[in-house]
């Protein structure tokens, strides 16, 4: 016979062989196969939900995180605002402060200045006064026929005084 023509007998056999496989399978192994695959789709199921949950879970983490960076960028712009007005305050207040004490300063100078003025004039005054009368005494004292024996007198005096 040929390798594609089918022996009647062979064909039976398989047969019974096959539906006592499938009894044994149906009686042994079908339920819990059947048992083992529902496991394995409701693990799947489950885990599928759970991923889904995960992933709602990261993208509500990810805009917290988003709102909570651009609530800290806020934040830290005002702090940079109120510091730089606190700078600029404490700057301004610097410049006034030390504009005042320059001025205190040189008004200072003035005063002292005009007193040191006021009292070289007084001393100025008092020597001029003292030279005047020093020189009249002298004039008195010799004789004042010339005028040519005053001025004498009156060069030699002013070369006895010392002005320093």
């Amino acid at each position: 016979m040929g390798l594609l023509t089918p022996d009647p007998g062979l064909v039976i056999w398989t047969f019974f062989t096959f539906l006592l496989v499938l009894f044994i399978l149906k009686k042994y192994a079908w339920k819990p196969i059947l048992h083992a695959v529902k496991v394995r789709e409701e693990t799947i199921q489950f885990s599928l939900e759970a991923a889904a949950k995960a992933k709602k879970e990261v993208e509500k983490l990810e805009q917290t995180k988003t709102e909570m960076i651009n609530e800290a960028k806020a934040e830290r712009d005002v702090l940079i605002k109120e510091a730089r007005e606190i700078k600029q305050g404490i700057l301004e207040e610097a410049k006034s402060k030390a504009q005042e004490e320059a001025n205190k300063i040189l008004e200072n100078a003035r005063v002292l200045i005009e007193r040191e003025k006021n009292e070289a004039v007084q001393d100025l005054k008092s020597k001029v006064a003292a030279l005047s009368v020093d020189i009249a005494g002298k004039l008195l004292e010799q004789e004042l026929e010339t005028t040519d024996k005053q001025k004498a007198i009156i060069d030699s005096a002013l070369k006895e005084v010392n002005f320093n």
